[in-house]
């Protein structure tokens, strides 16, 4: 039990950012790494706390986000069946957008309400805030399961 805790970290979902993926309130599993890809739900160090969000660029990757909320990396469209509605959101940056050195940049599902990537305040993530990737919904039985 002990070398599992140490590879996977139980989390509550706190918030709606990332709705509809993950609703307030649920449990998820996250596998502690480092190597992580474009798609997949991370959870990072942020102000004392862990934030989940999806990621969408790294390092390099020119991020573009139209009046619309469609995201383009690299100018080719994200498919992003996940969403329930498309946003820009609360933005603060100037497209396009390249990703620097080192970084990550992340989106919440939910557009509207999410601060992530596209406000200062958090910005682009650094791997050594990684915690890791959510890899199954634990809570409530009903959603439970692998999360891809």
């Amino acid at each position: 039990a002990l070398l599992l805790t140490r590879l996977l970290i139980l989390l509550q979902v706190n918030g709606s950012s990332m709705m509809p993926t993950l609703a307030d309130g649920e449990i998820v599993i996250l596998r502690q790494t480092k190597e992580i890809e474009k798609g997949d739900i991370i959870g990072f160090y942020y102000g004392g706390k862990i934030l989940l969000k999806r990621v969408t660029g790294s390092a390099g990757d020119e991020i573009d986000i139209d009046q619309e909320g469609n995201v383009y990396v690299n100018g080719s469209m994200l498919k992003e069946p996940y969403l329930q509605g498309k946003s820009l959101g609360k933005c603060e940056l100037d497209f396009p957008y390249v990703v620097p050195e080192g970084m990550t940049f992340v989106l919440g599902d939910n557009r509207a309400i999410s601060i992530d990537s596209r406000n200062k305040k958090i910005g682009c993530v650094e791997k050594v805030q990684f915690v890791g990737k959510v890899v199954f919904r634990a809570w409530p039985l009903g959603r439970a399961g692998i999360m891809r």
